[in-house]
């Protein structure tokens, strides 16, 4: 009698577990689905975002004041018995250096070479002694001072002058500079577009910097040098011609927010 009340009870008990459970996933599913309308509710009657998408762009030319020559010396002989070495030649433009007011350390060697003096075309050695070649790195901040330098070395000893390169020591503060231009740019347009269509804007949604190639047309504008053509022992002047201006670029795409 005992056993057969137990297992009733235990019938009774499943009986209301079970239903207990489809009442309780009854519920949840309920409550699922009523998120699930409210949030698709929601989502509908949100409005889109009104906004205007511009980009504006700024330029800078600016002077360069840092300006690399290269400038490359050779031994050669004056007469078939007198050389002159190369020492000789660079103690002259060390000395024509120091006379401008270059720092010492804006005068390096950049590479030692040279050749034994034989004609490759016609296997023929034309001197006896190997003939050094030396290249220097000078750094000016003025172009005009150029002239100057190369006038106090024997102009036979001079094998080539060329520029290497050049930029500007404040460069990082005036790519910043035409970045913060190109933003205002960016903004003026957008509020004369916005005023237009009867709006105003309402702060901004997304920056974007536009990648440019800042270097594009740095190209030195050297008409000529007049450094060889003077007289012997006569003073060559400064030259007055100067390097083209360096163009710095910034573009920027700006998405702003309308009222």
């Amino acid at each position: 009698m005992i056993y057969g009340f137990r297992c009733l009870t235990s019938i009774l008990i499943l009986k209301t577990k079970r239903e207990t459970m489809k009442k309780l996933i009854f519920v949840l599913t309920g409550l699922m689905m009523a998120a699930v309308m409210t949030n698709a509710q929601t989502t509908t009657n949100t409005p889109p975002v009104k906004k205007i998408e511009v980009t504006a762009s700024a330029e800078m030319e600016i002077t360069p004041d840092e300006i690399y020559f290269n400038i490359s010396l050779r031994e050669y002989y004056k007469t078939k018995t007198s050389k002159v070495d190369i020492s000789t030649l660079e103690a002259q433009l060390q000395k024509a250096v120091l006379a401008a007011g270059i720092a010492k350390e804006n005068f390096t060697i950049e590479n030692v070479y040279g050749y034994n003096g034989v004609q490759w075309w016609k296997k023929k050695k034309v001197t006896e002694d190997f003939m050094a070649r030396k290249q220097y790195r000078l750094k000016l901040a003025d172009l005009k001072k150029i002239n100057g330098i190369l006038a106090g070395v024997d102009e036979e000893g001079i094998e080539s002058v060329n520029i290497a390169s050049f930029g500007h020591s404040n460069m990082t503060e005036f790519r910043k500079q035409v970045k913060i231009n190109a933003l205002k740019a960016a903004r003026a347009k957008a509020e004369y577009l916005v005023i237009a269509a009867d709006e105003k804007l309402d702060g901004v949604l997304e920056i974007q910097e536009i990648p440019t190639d800042n270097y594009g047309d740095v190209r030195p504008m050297m008409a000529q040098m007049n450094t060889f053509a003077r007289a012997a022992g006569d003073a060559v002047p400064e030259s007055d011609i100067d390097v083209k201006t360096i163009k710095i670029r910034g573009e920027m795409r700006v998405v702003y927010k309308i009222k």
